[in-house]
């Protein structure tokens, strides 16, 4: 009997994602001036308004709203009839330091320890899959991000599709075979585009077959029983920030697994990687992804947890829901984590150059906000670096 599991997506031009993708902007521009900041910056964008608030504590200056500006410009908000364009916009801006208290926990020498401790507390997930070989994530997430993507690119080279704006929703169903846990084939799938108010749904849907989905879908998991939704609600005129108020960390299960594996409910962007939500998420990604490149598992769920202000984890767990080879228990491969991998926050930020000061290493923050976090090779946390380490530490 086959299972199905649906996974979706956004585009960047999401209002969600148009938050997050400001904050994430303003904290690279922080970085790059100081790459000490310290911030944890929230947007909400609506209706002609864009207003950035949270906590920065850094040496450098921004021009927080030609940065928020720009930002939207790239996105594609460009038009005063979208009610929401990068120049005409209001920017209000509400930014104040970070606690003493919680600095105290997080700089080094400071505090109750003398190394720099976690941000907060918590606990945070990484997950692998074999289900997408290239990227060893979930495959009804990955094939839900390339759609809107894909969405975009043909959006910005305006050769085709020239009615599309920026925002767009996408979701996947794939259906697998109950015995070996494989996927059959791709069952369903509902791409929501807003467009501008020349066009018929029957051109979306005719122009959605043609241009995007032979770039994204597998041609082996594609057969006629495909049911396909193109904008089902009929009209997509009005979106954006006009449409719906966007928030930063509101796309979550987008941006890490699509309701695979687990999350910890932390939210990555507009904050600097002191802040575990993001860094150790990070590393568990990408321990579970050497695992799994390591043979030794077909699926890894790993979960870290801190206490404010300390450096050691409070815990770390490999969970291989009954995946794990060579004779290795969930228990054994939780060990030998522990003993491979450093996941103190200030070993963590080193090991991917979260806060290079040059900014040549460091990732781009702002890069991570849309289409997910993880299955990306640009990023360090999807580096196989791991493997040897594991296998040998493993015996295996």
């Amino acid at each position: 009997m086959p299972t199905l599991f649906t996974s979706e997506s956004v585009s960047e031009g999401h209002p969600d994602k148009v938050s997050d993708q400001i904050s994430d902007a303003l904290l690279d521009a922080f970085l790059k001036g100081d790459p000490a900041s310290r911030c944890a910056i929230e947007t909400l964008c609506t209706t002609g308004l864009v207003v950035v608030s949270g906590e920065v504590t850094s040496d450098t200056y921004v021009d927080v709203q030609e940065v928020v500006r720009q930002t939207i410009e790239e996105i594609g908000y460009t038009d005063p009839l979208l009610q929401f364009d990068a120049r005409s916009c209001g920017v209000l801006v509400s930014i104040h330091e970070q606690s003493g208290d919680i600095a105290q926990g997080v700089d080094d020498d400071k505090g109750l320890h003398v190394e720099q401790g976690a941000g907060d507390q918590g606990m945070m997930f990484g997950y692998a899959t074999r289900e997408d070989e290239d990227t060893l994530m979930p495959l009804a997430l990955m094939l839900s991000h390339r759609l809107v993507k894909r969405l975009a690119e043909v959006r910005k080279a305006g050769e085709h599709m020239t009615y599309l704006r920026p925002d767009a929703k996408s979701q996947v169903t794939v259906e697998y075979d109950d015995y070996d846990r494989t996927i059959r084939r791709v069952h369903t799938v509902v791409l929501s585009t807003q467009h501008d108010e020349s066009v018929t749904v029957e051109q979306i849907k005719a122009d959605v077959r043609e241009h995007i989905l032979p770039a994204v879908l597998p041609s082996e998991l594609v057969d006629d029983d495909l049911i396909l939704h193109v904008n089902p609600t009929g009209t997509f005129v009005i979106g954006g920030p006009h449409g719906d108020t966007g928030l930063t960390g509101r796309k979550i299960i987008v941006d890490t697994y699509g309701g695979k594996g687990a999350h910890g409910g932390g939210a990555f962007s507009g904050k600097d990687p002191s802040k575990v939500d993001r860094s150790a998420a990070y590393a568990t990604r990408h321990i579970a992804k050497n695992l799994v490149a390591a043979d030794l598992c077909d699926e890894a769920l790993v979960q870290v947890a801190y206490a404010i202000g300390v450096a050691a984890p409070v815990s770390i767990r490999v969970e291989t829901g009954g995946t794990a080879k060579h004779g290795l228990t969930d228990a054994r491969l939780s060990q030998v984590v522990q003993d491979t991998v450093d996941m103190r926050p200030a070993a963590i930020i080193s090991r991917f150059n979260l806060i290079d000061a040059s900014g040549e290493k460091r990732p781009t923050y702002r890069n991570t906000a849309a289409y997910g976090h993880f299955g990306r090779d640009e990023f360090p946390w999807e580096r196989l670096d791991l493997v040897d380490d594991l296998k040998k530490a493993a015996n295996a």
